[in-house]
């Protein structure tokens, strides 16, 4: 029987809009330096190591470290990053909807502080929610094995009774290879479909 549903954070319960983000900051720029941008901040796991806890200051000095002619460009995208997160309306009435049915609430996210403090309104719906991990205070991230385990440990989790939703297919493996059942968000009414119909059957 399931209790408990575990909710990844960005573009689950929030939006995390990159592209848009990166087109609003760089209007009209050459599709070719976006690209470079992008593979600046995301390629070889550098902005993973902001969800994993390290100092953001050495995060974003090796990123432009690794192309210091694109400095000027790189800090604006990091100052102006709260950009890329949106409020979903939906959310909270989600949320209450599984609260009023009796199922305990999580969160397991990577996060980072640096993106948190940028824009933390986005993120009002936490009191909803029974608790939960961000990747940078465990400085794990995942599907690193061990941050299904830090979650199941603090919350005293079975496994067997427990739904993760995830926009990300590696996540999502992860968490069933725990023993979570799993659920890949692709649109609000789909993943709601398909945790109705886990809910129902187990």
């Amino acid at each position: 029987m399931i209790n408990t549903i575990i909710f990844d954070i960005g573009n689950v319960l929030i939006d995390f809009d990159w592209d848009g983000f990166m087109e609003r900051e760089f209007p009209g720029v050459d599709k070719k330096l976006i690209d470079k941008l992008d593979e600046d901040v995301w390629g070889s796991g550098r902005w993973d190591r902001l969800d994993a806890g390290d100092d953001p200051e050495d995060v974003i000095k090796s990123i432009i470290d690794y192309d210091p002619e694109h400095e000027a460009e790189l800090r604006k995208i990091f100052a102006h990053v709260g950009g890329t997160l949106r409020k979903r309306e939906a959310t909270p009435v989600w949320l209450k909807e599984l609260k009023s049915r009796g199922y305990r609430l999580l969160y397991l996210s990577n996060y980072s502080h640096y993106v948190m403090n940028a824009n933390p309104e986005v993120l009002d719906f936490l009191p909803l929610l029974d608790g939960g991990i961000f990747s940078c205070d465990v400085k794990l991230i995942k599907p690193d094995p061990k941050i299904y385990e830090a979650l199941a440990t603090k919350y005293n989790l079975v496994p067997s009774e427990c739904v993760f939703i995830d926009d990300l297919e590696k996540n999502i493996n992860g968490a069933r290879d725990f023993g979570f059942h799993g659920i890949q968000f692709s649109y609000l009414k789909q993943a709601q479909e398909d945790l109705n119909k886990i809910l129902k059957e187990a």
